[in-house]
C-alpha cells in the first residue's frame, strides 16, 4: 500500500477490503454439510434512513459471534434482508406525493452502503425484502394455511384508533394515550378485525421456555412469562336479574367469594350492552364515550382513577344466594377472561378503591392481619384465617380453602375449575396501504372465501400519493378496482378484504426464508431449515422482547404442527444490545445530542467506531458517547498494525522456537479470549488483546526481538481476535505478515494450557492459622519435598521454637498448614 511504513490507512483498507470480500464471496457459506453448521442471526432492520449509533453497537455485536464461529471452523450463515413495509413509507409517500415503494427501496441501497462500509461478515446472496412480491406471496401462503386450521378469524371489537395516521395500534404502540409515531391522542373504535389465535399455543409457550433457560436473558424469559400470564383458578356462575343465561367470571381466588360485594362488567364488551337495563342506558351511553378516549394500558394503571355506573340489576352470588349490584367500570377489560368480574373489595385494592368511591358494601373474609380494609382504605392480600365464609369458617390454609369452594361449585353445578391466560388472541389488522395484503374474499353468498394459492400473490395496486391519505378505511377500499372481484368457490361478484397484515407477520417467519430465500415452491425449503435451524445466536434489542419473540415462537409452533419445522423454538441464544446515548440522554433532534454515524466514520474509521462501541461496557449496558474516545481506538489499532509491520520472521517459522514468555501470554490470551467471547463478554476480551498487544510490543523492543517466532505467532493471534471488531485493520495486519487473504477464512488456534503452567508458585505456609512464610516452589512440588521446604524456612523454625508437627494439612501447591505439638 502506498503508505508509510507502519502506518495503517482507515480509508484505502476499508475500500481495498470491501472490493475483495465482495469479489471473492468471503461470507458466503459453503452450505454443503462438509462442516458444521451455525446460523448468525440480527434483528430486521426497518429502511427509515441511514444507519445511525444504535445499529453501529447491534450489529457489531452480531458480528463478533459470526466472524468469531467462523474461525473456529464452522459453516456460518449470517444473512441480511429488510422489513420493508410499515407505516414511515407511507407516509412519506404521502408527503411527497410518489409511491412507498420508492422512498422504501431507495432506503434500503443508502442502508445497503453503509452495511458494507460497516465491515460486516454478512451474506449479501440471501438479502431479501418484506415487501417484495416473492416474499409476500409466501407471508400470504402461510396466513391460509393458518386460516384453514382455525388460526386466523375476525370479530368486532374495540380497538385502539389513531385519528391521524387512520389505523389501528397495538397497545405497546399506545404511550401515555398517544400514539407512538406521530404523539396524537388515541381514541377507541369499534372495527371487525383479523386475529391469529395465539391463546391456542399459550401453554406451549409457556413450557418451552424452559429449552431457552441458560440462552436467554432471564429478564426477557420473565417478561414473556408475565405477558402470557398463567392463572388458575375457577369459572363461577352469576345468575343475572331478568336473564335466562348466568354469566361467568374468573377468578383466582374463589375461596373469598364470600366477599363478592358487587359485579364488574367491562364497559366496551357486548355483556355490558346486553345487560344494561332502559333506564340505566343513557347514563352507560355517555359512561361508555368517556371510557372510549382512554387506553387499555391507562385503565389498567394503578394510578388511575377508576369510574364506572351501574347497570340496573343485580346478580346471585352462587355461594350465599346474595343479590349483589352489576357494573360497568374501567379498571375490567372487554378482551380479558369473559369481560366480567366478581369484585372482592376487601382483598383487592382496584375493587377497594371502586367500593370506597360509589359506598358499596366491603366485607372482611380473611383475616391477614387484623384490620379492616373499610377503615384503613389498604385492601389486605395475601392468607389467613377465613371468617364470615360459611364453610370455610376456622380453616386457615389456602388450598383447602380452594379446593372446598371449587367442589360446591361444581357440586351445585355453578362453577368449576380452570386455568386461565392474560395472553389475548393477536390482532394483526391494519387500515393502512403498504402492507401486505389479507387473501380473503367477502362474498354475499359464501361469506369469507380464501383465494387459491395459485393466485397468489394478492398484489398491491399502483397507488401513490394523495391516494394513500388517511380516510378513516384503510386506502385500499377507495381503490374500488382492485377491490371488485369474482368468488373462487361460486363465481359470484365478491370483495377484496381492504386491510394489510401488521408487520409483525411478515418477521415472525423471515428466519425461514433466509435458509432458502430463492425457494419457489413454497416459503422455504424444508431440508434447508433443518440443515441450519435453530438459529445458534440470535442479536437485537431488548424493545423487542415480548411481541416480535412471543409472534416468532408462536409462528414455529404453528410450523412444527404443520410438519415444516422439527423444533420447538427457532432461536437457541438471544443477545439483547443496550441503547446509545450521548451525554446521559437518548439522542434525539428536540435534545439537539444527536451523533451522527456516518461523520464518526469519516473521521475516525470503521474499526475505530466498531472497537469503541463493543470496548464500551458488557453487550447488554447503555453506551454514553459522550464518555466515549474513537480516537484513542484509532491509536491503539494503529499500534497494533506497526507490530504486524515490523515482524520479520517467515510465515513457515517454528514457534516453538520462540520466547517461552511471550508464548505463555499468548496462549493465555488465546485461553481466556475463547471463553470471553462464548460468554458474551466481548469487551473484556478487547482489554486481553490490548494486554497481548503490550506483551508483544515489549518482547519485540526487548531481547526477543521482531525475528523471534513468538512474536509473530503472537501477531498472528493479536490481528485474529481484532478481525472480530477491527475486520479492515485485521486484513491489514495478516497481509503484512505474509498471509494468504482472508484473515476471515484462518482457523482460531488450538490454546495449548501447557504452555500456561508456571513454573513456580508461591506456596503459603500457615502455623495454627498464621500466615509464618511463603516460598517459591515447583508447580508440581510434592507434599514430601514441600515440607522439607518449609522446616527449612527460618521464619517458620521461629514459629515452632522446636515443637513437634503433628498434622499436616497440604493445599498444594499454593498452601501448607502445620499443627505443631504443644
Amino acid at each position: 500500500m502506498s503508505q508509510e511504513p507502519g502506518h495503517y490507512d482507515k480509508v484505502q483498507a476499508q475500500e481495498k477490503w470491501q472490493a475483495f470480500w465482495e469479489a471473492d464471496r468471503t461470507f458466503e457459506p459453503l452450505d454443503d454439510g462438509s462442516r458444521e453448521r451455525r446460523y448468525v442471526l440480527d434483528m430486521f432492520p426497518y429502511p427509515s434512513g441511514d444507519l445511525h449509533m444504535g445499529h453501529a453497537e447491534a450489529y457489531a455485536m452480531g458480528d463478533v459471534v459470526s466472524r468469531y464461529l467462523r474461525l473456529k471452523g464452522f459453516d456460518v450463515m449470517h444473512p441480511i434482508g429488510w422489513d420493508s413495509f410499515g407505516l414511515p413509507a407511507e407516509n412519506a409517500a404521502i408527503k411527497h406525493n410518489t409511491h412507498p415503494s420508492e422512498w422504501t427501496y431507495a432506503n434500503i441501497e443508502t442502508q445497503v452502503r453503509s452495511f458494507k462500509r460497516y465491515g460486516l461478515s454478512l451474506d449479501w446472496s440471501r438479502r431479501l425484502h418484506t415487501s417484495d412480491e416473492e416474499y409476500y406471496r409466501w407471508t400470504q401462503w402461510l396466513f391460509l394455511r393458518f386460516f384453514e386450521r382455525g388460526l386466523a378469524y375476525r370479530k368486532d371489537s374495540y380497538v385502539n384508533w389513531c385519528p391521524k395516521d387512520q389505523t389501528v395500534l397495538a397497545n405497546e404502540q399506545v404511550v401515555q394515550g398517544h400514539c407512538e409515531r406521530c404523539g396524537t391522542e388515541v381514541t377507541k373504535r369499534k372495527l371487525n378485525q383479523w386475529y391469529f389465535t395465539t391463546t391456542d399455543y399459550a401453554q406451549q409457550l409457556l413450557d418451552d421456555m424452559q429449552q431457552l433457560e441458560g440462552g436467554w436473558p432471564e429478564h426477557v424469559l420473565a417478561m414473556q412469562r408475565n405477558w402470557i400470564g398463567r392463572s388458575e383458578g375457577a369459572h363461577v356462575q352469576f345468575a343475572i336479574e331478568g336473564r335466562d343465561e348466568p354469566v361467568t367470571v374468573f377468578t383466582t381466588r374463589p375461596d373469598t367469594l364470600f366477599g363478592a360485594t358487587f359485579m364488574v362488567v367491562a364497559p366496551d364488551s357486548e355483556l355490558a350492552q346486553e345487560l344494561v337495563t332502559a333506564a340505566q342506558r343513557p347514563a352507560f351511553d355517555a359512561y361508555l364515550e368517556q371510557v372510549k378516549k382512554t387506553t387499555e394500558i391507562e385503565r389498567q394503571s394503578t394510578e388511575h382513577e377508576k369510574t364506572g355506573v351501574w347497570l340496573g340489576l343485580s346478580a346471585t352470588n352462587p355461594v350465599n344466594g346474595e343479590q349483589v349490584p352489576v357494573w360497568a367500570a374501567d379498571y375490567v377489560l372487554a378482551d380479558y377472561g369473559t369481560g366480567a368480574i366478581m369484585a372482592v373489595p376487601a382483598h383487592d385494592q382496584r375493587d377497594l378503591d371502586f367500593a370506597l368511591k360509589y359506598d358499596l358494601p366491603v366485607r372482611t373474609v380473611l383475616d391477614v392481619d387484623g384490620t379492616d380494609p373499610a377503615v384503613t382504605g389498604v385492601a389486605t392480600v395475601g392468607d389467613g384465617a377465613y371468617l364470615n365464609s360459611g364453610l370455610l369458617d376456622g380453616l386457615t390454609d389456602k388450598l383447602s380453602g380452594v379446593s372446598t369452594i371449587i367442589a360446591q361449585l361444581e357440586e351445585q353445578g355453578t362453577g368449576t375449575g380452570t386455568i386461565q391466560y392474560r395472553l389475548r388472541d393477536w390482532l394483526l389488522s391494519r387500515q393502512r396501504f403498504w402492507g401486505c395484503p389479507i387473501p380473503i374474499v367477502h362474498c354475499e353468498q359464501c361469506g369469507e372465501v380464501a383465494v387459491p394459492d395459485d393466485q397468489l400473490p394478492v398484489k398491491l395496486p399502483d397507488l401513490r400519493g394523495a391516494a394513500l391519505a388517511p380516510k378513516g378505511i384503510s386506502p385500499l377500499a377507495a381503490a374500488t378496482d382492485w377491490v371488485a372481484t369474482t368468488c373462487p368457490r361460486c363465481g359470484g361478484p365478491a370483495k377484496r378484504d381492504t386491510d394489510t397484515m401488521d408487520t409483525f407477520v411478515d418477521s415472525s417467519w423471515y428466519f425461514f426464508r433466509y435458509c432458502s430465500p430463492h425457494f419457489a415452491d413454497g416459503p422455504f425449503d424444508v431440508e434447508a431449515v433443518r440443515n441450519w435451524m435453530p438459529v445458534a445466536q440470535y442479536v437485537g434489542g431488548v424493545e423487542h422482547a415480548i411481541l416480535h419473540l412471543l409472534y416468532m415462537r408462536f409462528f414455529t409452533k404453528v410450523l412444527r404442527d404443520m410438519g415444516m419445522v422439527d423444533f420447538d423454538e427457532p432461536m437457541l441464544k438471544l443477545l439483547n444490545q443496550g441503547q446509545v446515548i450521548n451525554q446521559g440522554r437518548a439522542m434525539s433532534k428536540s435534545l439537539g445530542n444527536g451523533v451522527d454515524l456516518g461523520a464518526q466514520i469519516d473521521e475516525f474509521g470503521v474499526d475505530a467506531v466498531r472497537l469503541t462501541v463493543v470496548f464500551a461496557g458488557p453487550p447488554e449496558d447503555d453506551i454514553d458517547w459522550a464518555d466515549m474516545s474513537p480516537a484513542s481506538s484509532l491509536k491503539f489499532l494503529q499500534r497494533a498494525y506497526r507490530i504486524a509491520s515490523e515482524v520479520t520472521s517467515t510465515p513457515d517459522v517454528d514457534f516453538a522456537a520462540g520466547d517461552a514468555a511471550l508464548r505463555k501470554a499468548t496462549h493465555k490470551a488465546i485461553g481466556e479470549i475463547s471463553q470471553l467471547i462464548e460468554s458474551g463478554r466481548f469487551n473484556v476480551a478487547i482489554a486481553r488483546t490490548m494486554e497481548l498487544v503490550n506483551a508483544t510490543r515489549k518482547a519485540i523492543d526487548g531481547a526477543a526481538g521482531p525475528a523471534d517466532p513468538a512474536v509473530r505467532e503472537a501477531t498472528m493471534f493479536i490481528a485474529q481476535s481484532l478481525s472480530l471488531v477491527a475486520p479492515y485493520v485485521a486484513e491489514e495486519m495478516w497481509e503484512a505478515l505474509g498471509l494468504p487473504p482472508s484473515i476471515a477464512n484462518s482457523i482460531w488456534p488450538a490454546f495449548d494450557e501447557s504452555l500456561t503452567r508456571d513454573d513456580t508458585v508461591t506456596m503459603v505456609v500457615q502455623i495454627q492459622g498464621k500466615i509464618r512464610g511463603k516460598l517459591e516452589v515447583p508447580a508440581d512440588v510434592t507434599e514430601e519435598a514441600a515440607l522439607e521446604l518449609a522446616l527449612a524456612d527460618e521464619g517458620v523454625q521461629r514459629s515452632l521454637a522446636g515443637r513437634e508437627i503433628v498434622k499436616v494439612i497440604a493445599r498444594l501447591p499454593k498452601m501448607l498448614s502445620l499443627v505443631p505439638g504443644k
